[in-house]
């Protein structure tokens, strides 16, 4: 009984092989030799230019089969790698491979490079593109052997790859994209300050702000929908921030008429009675969470420095500066234990970064844009972090931290009137909030 090669898909081969006879020669050749001991040519050139290139899509089936990158961060590299590399699809097209398995070979190597590239601890560029190259074509050989099983040379498939994995590492700044992300949504109530958000677990978001009767008031959403707003009283004169450590515990802050910090909790059955925390707040806080029962707070003080208190599982600690001259409310973060991110608007309205990383604080590092409000930040997963704020324009603006380098600000549009705030309730999951013009709580996620 005969079927067909799944490398070459025509040639037929005897069922009880797995490709014929003319793909299994060269597949043999091609691990035999060990592509990487091999000295690198240069790719044939191409004189060749495609004007009506198209910016095909990989589509969600597709996707399932490029591990774990997100289909938004293969595609926009994937694009920009083809669009100043037009002569690479001409290349595929000599050997009678269609454009759509280019793609999609392609599209595998941007994937691969997305997902494994922290794992080689090296700087040097050319090792690491070897080493991505070396694991790549091992763990998908059956698509190395498509392209050998229809005639393209083995230098041409190495050279090729090699210079994708290039093109991924070089453009890594510059994923996620606002690419993936929703329209604003309009979540109503009547708020009159700033929004703060926190999740204790997937799909579960808690959203908090300040009404009209100056009480803060709670929604949530519980993975199937919004509820309605609930009042948990209070008297407040900034927005509230709002920090989980542990599942179905929440803990808010927020600054009271006496400019002190005030502390309201969810313990998984009720909420707790507002508790001052003292200090003399001139903004709203912030919080964060590095570990079970751990509370880290900040806040600007009278002399517009950042005053840190934190809570260590048994006691409130007494305020300390950590210096600073800011003119905004802080923000702040956890993406790993003994690990916290700050973020502040400067006096030249640019964003500032301080961090502590287990042992001491940094200094402050110039991350520059042109912010009008307080900036917001949350984390998807291990040293990535995602940083919000409203630009010149009352824009959401957008900058994030993908484990080696800063990207370039970018707008997400909008119309804010409010700092926003930023929560993620899962890995590569993000969800904004801020006031729009009609005094609603607007939302957009990716």
């Amino acid at each position: 009984m005969y079927s067909y090669c799944s490398y070459c898909w025509y040639a037929p081969y005897c069922s009880c092989m797995n490709q014929c006879h003319q793909c299994a020669s060269k597949i043999s050749r091609f691990y035999d030799n060990d592509l990487l001991r091999q000295k690198p040519e240069e790719i044939v050139d191409d004189t060749e230019r495609t004007e009506d290139f198209e910016e095909l899509e990989i589509t969600d089936d597709q996707n399932k089969e490029l591990l774990r990158a997100s289909q938004q961060d293969v595609n926009r590299i994937l694009n920009k790698f083809l669009q100043e590399n037009r002569n690479i699809l001409q290349t595929f097209r000599r050997y009678n491979i269609q454009q759509r398995l280019a793609r999609y070979y392609l599209g595998v190597v941007v994937g691969y490079v997305l997902d494994n590239e922290s794992t080689i601890k090296v700087e040097n560029i050319n090792v690491k593109v070897n080493r991505l190259l070396n694991r790549f074509q091992r763990t998908n050989y059956q698509l190395v052997a498509t392209l050998l099983g229809a005639g393209m040379p083995v230098n041409i498939i190495n050279n090729i790859t090699r210079e994708t994995i290039r093109f991924t590492l070089r453009n890594l700044g510059e994923t996620p994209s606002k690419i993936g992300w929703s329209q604003w949504e309009d979540l109503g109530g009547v708020i009159t300050s700033s929004p703060g958000a926190s999740s204790w677990g997937p799909n579960r978001i808690d959203v908090f702000a300040r009404r009209q009767n100056n009480a803060m008031w709670h929604i949530y959403w519980n993975g199937t929908r919004w509820s309605t707003w609930e009042d948990l009283g209070g008297v407040l004169t900034s927005g509230p921030a709002a920090v989980s450590w542990g599942n179905n515990r929440i803990d808010c802050f927020v600054r009271g008429t006496d400019n002190a910090m005030y502390h309201k909790w969810w313990d998984g059955q009720r909420w707790n009675e507002w508790e001052s925390l003292g200090g003399i707040l001139t903004s709203a806080p912030a919080a964060s969470s590095w570990a079970v029962n751990r509370i880290d707070c900040f806040v600007r003080g009278t002399d517009n420095a950042m005053y840190h208190k934190w809570w260590d599982g048994q006691r409130w600690n007494e305020w300390e500066s950590l210096g600073g001259t800011l003119t905004s409310a802080p923000a702040a973060v956890s993406w790993g234990n003994n690990r916290i991110d700050c973020f502040v608007r400067g006096t030249n309205n640019a964003m500032y970064h301080k961090w502590w990383d287990g042992q001491r604080w940094s200094n402050w590092e110039n991350l520059g844009g042109y912010l009008t409000s307080a900036p917001a930040a949350c984390s998807t997963e291990p040293n990535i972090i995602h940083c919000f704020a409203k630009g010149r324009n009352n824009e959401l603006i957008y900058k994030f931290w993908n484990g080696r380098v800063w990207s370039d600000w970018e707008s997400l549009g909008g119309n804010l009137t409010s700092d926003p705030t930023a929560a993620s309730w899962g890995r590569n999951r993000i969800d904004v909030f801020a006031k729009g013009v009609n005094n609603h709580l607007w939302h957009i996620y990716r």
